[in-house]
């Protein structure tokens, strides 16, 4: 049942018939001299609903009939990509379905074009709903497509984190490991793209026995997706990205049992798989000058006789020998296989995408990805990328004074360390796997979010695809 994974909002038209209600959108800086220039009907109504362009306001302007003309929406200064999903908000509340319906909306701006791309993402951004076990029959605000953005950017970037919510929101009785994978296969045949299942029985027999332990307890069996695409421009060299994504489909803890408190929403685990396939969809769908590669380890860490346990040492694609502390500290141990692998064909830059910490979400929350990085360079360009696109994502440093507390005293390695910064000790863990010549990002992300905001629902969230794509792009493109 993922037919629903690939359904994605479109709020857009290029032209309609329909009658146009023009909305402006207003800095609180821009205000006093833009409300000037105002008809007195204007200015009153301004006046009495105190609207003078904060972020989140929006007013409908109406004529001597009380019928809605134009509407005025705050935007911060620089533009937030949300400020137009209040707007809908304000939209759907305020009118009926037959009314929207009958109605288009325009953009009346002298915004540039990364602007009114911020806003076209952030009205899209609204118009997700997740319907398929509740019927959602609210109406939605069509918008005319400015004539300075980029549809094709904005769409590819609204389908992408259309994608991640819709993987993630999906309860794990219909998203399965052999779901997980099938959606990566269908992604890659929209695009053109290879992809290659190492299935439970390769996972053995092709070395990659971590991925293989963690998952053999269910009986949903562990795999391997590895997609591979490769642009149609004629760059002479391009350079070479593979990015992981963590996939345990459900995370029960493994005999290391989670309390039911922490494991309600642990369908939210493959949040690194969404996120990393959605970080390839908007690379194909945008064409990047690149040669992509997507690898996702795909598990169930369930419990049954033949799970793994505390105390077991399992043998890694790496050579490395892990010493199982804790049987819910199963991300890294999937992860660190496929990382080893993608560090074997030498990319110039790798990333994974993971659910990995509760660490991660104590020291920065939830919106906020922790990342990491080899390269001191990456980690400024990196932010800076997570400030432009307001996808914020904050480094951390891979500090080798943590790093001995992942010693084993009768293995290489443990899977948990004995300080207190989970976080760092779990990157430093993954660092273990890694090429040392290897530009390397680690991001560990919540992929949900706890409570409605206009433009990003309760449920599956986007945290960190943006920025990364911004940054690949602004590097290889």
């Amino acid at each position: 049942m993922t037919e629903h994974i690939f359904n994605f909002p479109a709020p857009f038209a290029k032209s309609s018939k329909k009658t146009v209600i023009p909305v402006y959108f207003i800095s609180a800086s821009d205000f006093p001299k833009w409300i000037k220039k105002q008809n007195k009907s204007l200015i009153a109504q301004a006046y009495q609903a105190n609207f003078i362009g904060q972020a989140k306001q929006a007013l409908s302007i109406v004529d001597a009939k009380a019928a809605p003309i134009k509407i005025l929406a705050g935007i911060k200064d620089p533009a937030y990509y949300l400020d137009s999903a209040s707007v809908v908000q304000h939209i759907q509340n305020s009118y009926g379905k037959d009314f929207i319906n009958d109605h288009v909306f325009e953009i009346i701006s002298d915004h540039e074009e990364d602007i009114l791309n911020k806003i076209c993402l952030g009205w899209g951004m609204a118009a997700y709903k997740f319907d398929v076990y509740k019927k959602n029959d609210k109406a939605f605000p069509t918008l005319l497509w400015p004539a300075k953005a980029l549809p094709k950017e904005v769409t590819a970037k609204l389908e992408a984190v259309s994608l991640l919510r819709n993987l993630v929101n999906t309860p794990a009785a219909d998203l399965g490991t052999d779901e997980l994978a099938d959606v990566a296969k269908d992604l890659a045949k929209k695009h053109k793209a290879k992809v290659k299942i190492f299935d439970d029985g390769d996972l053995k027999k092709k070395n990659f026995p971590m991925i293989y332990a963690v998952g053999k307890a269910s009986p949903r069996r562990p795999q391997l997706v590895d997609l591979k695409w490769k642009s149609n421009t004629k760059k002479s060299k391009p350079a070479k990205v593979t990015i992981v994504g963590k996939g345990v489909v459900y995370d029960t803890g493994g005999l290391n049992l989670k309390p039911g408190q922490y494991m309600r929403d642990m369908k939210k685990d493959m949040g690194g798989a969404a996120h990393a396939l959605a970080v390839a969809h908007m690379i194909m769908a945008l064409n990047l000058p690149i040669e992509l590669r997507v690898l996702l380890p795909i598990a169930e860490n369930a419990v049954a006789g033949n799970s793994y346990r505390p105390g077991d040492i399992l043998n890694s694609r790496k050579g490395i020998t892990v010493e199982i502390c804790d049987t819910d500290a199963e991300g890294r141990l999937i992860v660190a296989d496929a990382l080893t692998y993608a560090c074997e064909e030498k990319p110039d830059l790798l990333v994974d995408f993971c659910t990995l910490t509760g660490a991660a979400r104590v020291a920065v929350g939830y919106d906020i990805p922790a990342f990491f990085s080899n390269d001191d360079d990456i980690l400024d360009d990196l932010r800076h990328s997570s400030v432009i696109v307001d996808d914020p994502v904050w480094p951390f440093p891979l500090w080798d004074g943590y790093d001995s507390n992942l010693n084993g005293s009768i293995s290489d390695i443990k899977n948990e360390g004995t300080g207190r910064a989970g976080h760092i000790e779990a990157a430093l863990f993954l660092q273990r796997f890694i090429d040392k010549k290897t530009d390397w990002i680690h991001l560990d992300c919540y992929a949900w979010q706890n409570s409605d905001i206009p433009g990003r629902p309760q449920g599956g969230a986007d945290t960190g695809a943006r920025a990364i794509f911004d940054f690949i792009r602004k590097r290889y493109g």
